[in-house]
């Protein structure tokens, strides 16, 4: 399953220094100065997953694989954007072929960094980046509701696009669509308010821990469900550590995890997906699904044929794999089940697919 999360905000909050971080490279230019970011940034990473290291000891595994995720940093947003302002045009179509947003927040003072604005305000910067994206979203729906181009759309999509239509009209939250509507559909009306977000608070050091006034007042506005307190500085100079002076420097600035391992986590929350494995001699292999995936969409993660002669899984969940030792035990002790075509698959659940050629 390919996933995409773009980096978002305004000129000069941090996000190319946080794609770099997180991609730990220096692809991404980070200066001083508004839109030093124009074609859009776009690094793989690996999901850190503990249990692979795991699983692949007791099955002695060749070589691990880890499933992947995109990040994609995109030029800052400014307003006016939906009209073309700044870099608007470009920024918002590349908004639109990723699967959730991060928007990054200034949460800092510095007289060294340029702020587009005259004063450091999270909440009002988020505001502008949702408005622009409202905005095109608007053009874009009354667009596709004309009468030359209704007769082009599904009775699903036409309701949705007549709904937010209605929500920005009247000022209504859109969240009433994910509420109404079918994830999937409303994926597929590519409309840019709708996207999974996560908001990152771009602190200084020393706000890292326990966070500052601005982290304060955008979370009372916004929540802490999905929202992030990070460093990108922070974690820029720790990449560039190896482990162990990692670990001796997260302990000295009193951080248990990185900000980006949270990050990664947080998107497979927001965007509901689960972790399967496979294991063996020759490799153990983590793959993405969506929650709620029946087996035979699991197998077709690794073939489409698998999922076509889908006949059924040999399944064990992942403690129970651990504590017998891999997959003859945990047959022998009869927690090894076999599950059909209507098992939804569970985080974690160590697969192996029976299918006809």
């Amino acid at each position: 399953m390919s996933l995409k999360c773009g980096i978002v905000g305004l000129p000069n909050v941090g996000k190319s220094t946080l794609f770099n971080a997180l991609t730990n490279s220096s692809k991404a230019q980070a200066a001083n100065f508004p839109f030093c970011t124009i074609d859009p940034n776009v690094g793989m990473v690996l999901v850190p997953d503990n249990r692979l290291v795991n699983l692949a000891k007791i099955s002695k595994s060749k070589k691990i694989i880890n499933t992947t995720i995109s990040f994609v940093d995109i030029a800052g947003l400014v307003k006016g954007a939906s009209k073309g302002e700044g870099l608007g045009n470009k920024f918002l179509s590349h908004i639109r072929e990723v699967d959730a947003i991060i928007h990054m927040i200034r949460c800092f003072d510095s007289d060294d960094i340029q702020n587009v604005n005259p004063t450091v305000d999270p909440i009002r910067d988020l505001e502008i980046i949702e408005t622009e994206m409202m905005l095109a979203d608007l053009e874009s729906i009354q667009k596709r509701l004309e009468k030359n181009n209704k007769r082009n759309i599904d009775e699903e999509q036409l309701q949705i696009l007549q709904t937010a239509l209605d929500c920005i009209d009247n000022d209504k939250d859109l969240a009433i669509l994910n509420r109404e509507f079918d994830r999937k559909q409303l994926k597929q009306s590519g409309l840019l308010s709708l996207k999974p977000k996560i908001f990152v608070c771009n602190v200084d050091e020393q706000s890292l821990q326990n966070g500052n006034n601005y982290t304060k007042a955008f979370i009372n506005k916004l929540g802490q469900e999905n929202t992030l307190i990070i460093s990108a500085d922070i974690e820029n100079q720790i990449n560039e550590l190896d482990n162990k002076e990692k670990g001796n420097y997260m302990e000295m600035i009193g951080l248990k995890e990185t900000g980006l391992n949270l990050l990664i986590h947080k998107s497979y929350t927001i965007l509901e997906l689960d972790t399967y494995f496979t294991s063996g001699p020759e490799e153990t292999r983590a793959w993405t699904i969506q929650k709620n995936c029946t087996a035979p969409k699991a197998a077709g993660e690794i073939h489409t044929d698998f999922e076509l002669g889908f006949i059924r899984a040999e399944t064990i969940s992942y403690q129970d794999f651990i504590n017998n030792d891999g997959w003859i035990n945990s047959k022998t002790n009869g927690k090894m089940r076999l599950e059909g075509k209507d098992y939804i698959v569970k985080d974690g659940d160590v697969l192996n697919f029976r299918f006809n050629t």
